[in-house]
Order: C-alpha cells, then structure tokens, then sequence
C-alpha cells in the first residue's frame, strides 16, 4: 500500500514508519492518523517483521504535536471523534506484540510524546525536545498523554508538565526516566539500528510473552503479575525457540531462532 503522510518500510525483520509531513514539523491530522493505523494494521499482519521504528522526517521534528489548524476548527463532538481516532492508533501502537522504538530526533510535542510514550522505549537526538503543551493552548492532552505519562514517570512529575505546559529537553527527559538513552543527532538511527537488530534476533515468541508480561502485569498486582508471568513463561515451551535456545547454549554455539510455535 502507497502512503502520503508516511514513508513504510522494511529491511531484514525490521520496520520503520516515518512521519512524513516535515513542512508542519510531522503534525499529526486526520489523514496522518488513518495511515499510520493502517501501516500498525499491515505490520501486526507480517510475521516476519521482529521490530518497529518509528521517527520523524527533516530535521526539527519527530511529532511536532496535533495539528492546531485543523483543531481549531473542531466543535466538542469533533474533537471527541478526534481524540477517538487518536487513541485507536496509539492503542494499536502500544498493542503490537512485537517490540517497538521511538527515535525521537527533535520536537516530541503533545501527540508526539504521546505516541513516543507508546512505544516500549525510547532513544532521543541531543536536540530532542519533550512536552504535553496542551494546557497552553485551553485544551488537554487527548491521546493517553495523561495516563501514560504518569504511569512512566510519576504522578507528581507528570501533573507538573501537564499543568504547566512546559517542554524539556532530551538529557532532562533521560534524568527523570522518560528516555532510555540520548545520541547525537547523527548517530541515533545508527543506535536505534543497532538494539533493533540486537533485538530482532531474539525469539519472536519469547520476545512477544516478555512485553505482554510487562504490559499486562503493570496494570495488575504482583501476585496478579506473577502468574501472568507463570503463563507467559509456560508459553514461550510451545515454541521450536526454547528447544533452540537451550540447546545452542549447552552445545555452546549461537541460537539460531525461528520464533514458530510448535503445532
């Protein structure tokens, strides 16, 4: 499928989706959000893709937020639908059994660091710029920025940036443990590469059992985590991987995974 809004593709196992509108700094409207749901539909499709990354076009922006020109036109009803369809995407994002990372190369603003906090971690540019400015503008945030945000960080450090709008660069991002690792800016597709192929040759089923696990268990107890755990655990035996991967240890050589589950 040709996309406008987004450049889609593929490369040994590894997909990249890349927010394509840099004359608005990769505003996120309503075309952009149905192509990017789109693109999750055809990758949770293809079982060959082990990881996805997600980054920015240009220079100055990963998200640069929602598209205020087109927000600005909403009535309550509109902005509801909006909010919807923003959810949907993003949900399907965080959903995705496969491991995902955001290359954050600038401004991650409001949608943008809503979809960067979706993903299962996240590498920024030293010129990488965090914030839900929503507030500044009368509105919220309206993509899970609120809940995952807190969920990441903290309640009382994400009530602050929610409140007060303000935006943080990337080695703040890093101190308070929005962001995994911070790169220059010309070697952070080079970094994200390098840990998504690291990555893409683990076990797909093992891969899939240990992010459902963390996942699901943080919005449970840890008695309630546990035994999702117990089960997760128990899953990755159905696969041709654990025999692989326990065999090519006492054999003393490099597995060799084909993430299939025994039938």
């Amino acid at each position: 499928m040709s996309y406008e809004n987004i450049i889609f593709k593929t490369d040994d196992g590894i997909a990249t989706i890349i927010f394509n509108r840099p004359e608005a700094l990769n505003a996120l409207n309503d075309a952009l959000i149905k192509e990017f749901s789109l693109a999750l539909t055809e990758i949770s499709k293809n079982e060959e893709i082990r990881v996805l990354i997600l980054t920015g076009a240009g220079e100055k922006a990963f998200v640069a937020g929602a598209d205020i020109k087109e927000l600005s036109t909403f009535n309550s009803i509109q902005a509801k639908t909006f909010a919807q369809k923003g959810q949907k995407a993003i949900g399907k994002l965080q959903e995705l059994a496969i491991p995902v990372i955001a290359a954050v190369n600038g401004f991650a603003l409001g949608g943008g660091s809503e979809v960067a906090l979706a993903c299962d971690f996240i590498y920024a540019s030293d010129n990488a710029v965090f914030g839900l400015p929503e507030i500044t503008l009368g509105l919220i945030p309206g993509f899970g920025g609120t809940q995952r945000l807190a969920r990441l960080i903290g309640k009382n450090m994400a009530k602050e940036m929610i409140f007060t709008g303000k935006m943080i660069k990337a080695d703040e991002a890093f101190r308070i443990g929005l962001v995994n690792k911070v790169c220059s800016d010309k070697s952070l597709m080079d970094e994200v590469l390098k840990t998504a192929k690291n990555i893409a040759l683990k076990g797909k089923v093992s891969l899939r059992g240990a992010k459902y696990a963390v996942n699901t268990g943080m919005n449970s107890d840890l008695a309630t985590g546990c035994k999702i755990e117990i089960d997760a655990f128990a899953l990755c035996f159905a696969s041709e991987d654990a025999k692989e991967g326990t065999s090519a240890f006492l054999e003393k050589r490099k597995a060799h995974f084909k993430g299939s589950l025994n039938r």
